[in-house]
């Protein structure tokens, strides 16, 4: 319970700024590689539920142009995936700028992955639960299958996360998350590209 209330978030304050004091070169060159090919502002601000669903601004790098058909809707993911962008991808490099969501207390290093706010009102009340900790730049789900997992399967790691946080299990996640991203497993979809959204049910 102690480290619940208290020892997470110091470890996740410690983590993080060490952390960006080393990636932040890192994103520099990216941002610049990403500006340069498809002169858009590489940095966007997602709207993303967070502790007891309140909403916060999520920070990325924009891996995608912004390209939309003759309707005004957005062309698919392979379409506006840029080069650089898919290679961000593949190191996971476009989720870093969280870190900053971290620091500022909006995220945790492990917890149940943001996600959209139109998914709150489709949630049943044992799914609803993933809002009882802060969200992570990785979690339970994102080390066991990650998005090759099925809705159903993901949130009921997420919960099981909910139910048993400690020091131990937050260490094995980051250590599996790391191992996982220098393989670079796990990052899209069986099809090779997003994963499916999420329409409600249990």
């Amino acid at each position: 319970m102690f480290y619940r209330k208290f020892g997470k978030r110091a470890l996740d304050v410690a983590i993080a700024s060490v952390a960006l004091i080393f990636v932040c070169p890192i994103i520099f060159v990216v941002a610049c590689a990403l500006f340069f090919e498809s002169r858009e502002w590489p940095f966007f601000v997602q709207l993303r539920p967070g502790l007891r669903s309140r909403l916060f601004g999520c920070v990325k790098l924009k891996t995608m142009r912004n390209l939309r058909d003759e309707h005004g809707e957005f062309l698919p993911d392979s379409v506006r995936l840029t080069r650089v962008g898919s290679w961000a991808r593949k190191w996971s490099l476009d989720e870093v700028p969280q870190l900053i969501n971290v620091v500022k207390g909006d995220m945790s290093i492990v917890g149940p992955r943001p996600l959209m706010p139109k998914y709150l009102q489709l949630y049943s009340s044992e799914q609803a639960r993933r809002h009882d900790v802060r969200p992570g730049l990785s979690g339970l789900a994102q080390v066991n299958g990650r998005n090759h997992l099925a809705w159903t399967e993901r949130f009921a790691l997420d919960i099981e996360y909910v139910d048993h946080v400690s020091f131990k299990l937050d260490l094995a996640i980051i250590f599996k998350t790391l191992w996982l991203v220098a393989r670079r497993t796990g990052i899209n979809g069986q099809d090779g590209g997003s994963i499916e959204e999420f329409k409600g049910g249990s």
